[in-house]
C-alpha cells in the first residue's frame, strides 16, 4: 500500500516466543492483523484499500465513517515500537472485572480487578456468604480476564 501513496504503519517489536521447548526473541507484530493507514479517506482510497492483498475489512460502518486511533496513541505505540525493548501482549482490565490469575502464589484464583498501578493491581476475593472480601496486589502480567 505504501507503493499506492499511503502512510501504513505496522508496529512491530522483539517478543519472547517458545518453539520445540526453546525460548527465544523473535520480532512480531504488536497488534497481529492489524495495519494503521494514515491517509485522507475518500471512496476511491477506500476501495483501493479493501483491495490490497490480505485485507479483511477496514475498521468502521462505511468509507465515510470510519473507525480512527488518536494521534497521540499512535505516538506512544511508535515510541515503544522503535525502543527495542521487550514486549509483551497484555488484555485490557478495567476496574470492576472478574478476572482469574494465571500464575504464582494465587494461581487458579477468581476474583475482581479493582485499580492498577504501574505493574501491580489489586486482587479483591470475596466471600459472598460472609459478606467480606479480601484484597492482595498481583503482578498485573498474571491477570487475565474471567
Amino acid at each position: 500500500m505504501s507503493a499506492k501513496g499511503f502512510d501504513v504503519f505496522l508496529p512491530k517489536s522483539m517478543m519472547w516466543s517458545t518453539s520445540r521447548g526453546k525460548r527465544r526473541q523473535i520480532e512480531q507484530p504488536l497488534f497481529p492483523s492489524y495495519l494503521f493507514v494514515h491517509h485522507a479517506m475518500d471512496k476511491y482510497s477506500h476501495v483501493e484499500i479493501i483491495k490490497a492483498r490480505g485485507v479483511v475489512r477496514v475498521l468502521g460502518e462505511r468509507w465515510d465513517r470510519l473507525e480512527t486511533v488518536d494521534d497521540v496513541i499512535i505516538a506512544d505505540v511508535r515510541r515503544i515500537s522503535f525502543s527495542g525493548e521487550l514486549v509483551q501482549q497484555h488484555p485490557i482490565l478495567r476496574a470492576g472485572q472478574r478476572v482469574r490469575v494465571t500464575a504464582g502464589p494465587f494461581e487458579g484464583m477468581r476474583g475482581i480487578f479493582v485499580r492498577e498501578r504501574s505493574t501491580k493491581g489489586l486482587f479483591v476475593l470475596s466471600i459472598e456468604l460472609l459478606q467480606r472480601s479480601v484484597a492482595v496486589e498481583v503482578d498485573c502480567s498474571l491477570v487475565e480476564a474471567a
